[in-house]
């Protein structure tokens, strides 16, 4: 004997006397589209061919990917010194040849799983996939997240909460002190991670690379005039604590470093610009 629920649109099916609310019949089931059964006369799952958005895609350089590079961890590094300065600050480590084998990716050092560590938990379900993280002291979550960052990358010789911390300090000097929109920032940024993920950084040379890279995209993505050049090398010069004549001479170092390459593709500068506009 069936019955209509008109409450929830389902049918229920009286068995030996005892009511059975929101049982669906199988023939319904099977009038779903997509649905089907197998030989066993179960339904037929594809859960199998569920992946998450950010599987797809040019994400050759994540987390997971960069496993395989623990191999070139004894390979040998070499320093280029700049001639004309003799302050401590004024070298450009060139990196190991595990930087040169990286292609660069604009989304790694921003990967929201850097900060997660051990202390997440992905839980795969049938339809969706969701992420549990534990709250964690910040203090603990900064030195695990340093030390899955250095695990992944032992040739870069800063922290990744450091790389942070100088693009935070880039963007306030280059927006807040200077006035240059967000392109510009964006350019800067791409010059300063190629540097830190091909391995030229180091505690001693990150400001005068920092500044040196906010200088170059400075002058190739806006028409500066003399009084401005000059404007931005003073507030270099004063927020980052550097001399006038090391910055202009490290200026070139941080050229032959980047290859030149300072006209950049769209897809490596667009992730920074996107993010430095949700963020404003």
């Amino acid at each position: 004997m069936r019955q209509h629920d008109t409450r929830n649109g389902r049918d229920l099916k009286l068995e030996g006397g005892r009511q059975s609310a929101g049982a669906v019949s199988l023939k319904e089931i099977i009038g779903l589209e997509g649905v089907e059964l197998g030989a066993d006369g179960k339904t037929v799952s594809y859960t199998q061919f569920l992946l998450p958005t950010n599987a797809f895609g040019a994400r050759r350089n994540t987390i997971d990917s960069t496993s395989s590079f623990s191999q070139f961890r004894n390979l040998s590094h070499r320093s280029l010194s700049i001639g004309r300065t003799s302050s401590t600050q004024g070298s450009l480590d060139t990196g190991s040849d595990l930087g040169d084998f990286m292609d660069y990716d604009p989304n790694l050092l921003d990967d929201p799983q850097w900060p997660c560590g051990k202390h997440k938990r992905v839980l795969i379900f049938p339809s969706y996939m969701t992420t549990v993280i534990d709250y964690v002291k910040p203090s603990d979550l900064k030195k695990d997240m340093n030390e899955t960052f250095k695990e992944k990358f032992p040739h870069i010789k800063l922290t990744l909460s450091k790389i942070r911390s100088l693009k935070r300090e880039m963007r306030k000097l280059a927006q807040e002190d200077c006035g240059f929109e967000e392109p510009t920032v964006a350019m800067a940024f791409v010059y300063f991670e190629k540097l830190a993920l091909k391995g030229k950084l180091n505690k001693q040379n990150r400001k005068l690379c920092a500044g040196a890279c906010v200088l170059l995209a400075a002058k190739i993505g806006s028409d500066l005039k003399k009084h401005e050049v000059k404007h931005l090398i003073d507030k270099l010069e004063e927020k980052f604590r550097l001399n006038r004549r090391e910055l202009i001479a490290f200026e070139f170092p941080v050229l032959v470093a980047l290859e030149f390459a300072l006209h950049l593709p769209e897809h490596e500068v667009m992730p920074h610009y996107r993010r430095l506009i949700q963020s404003s």
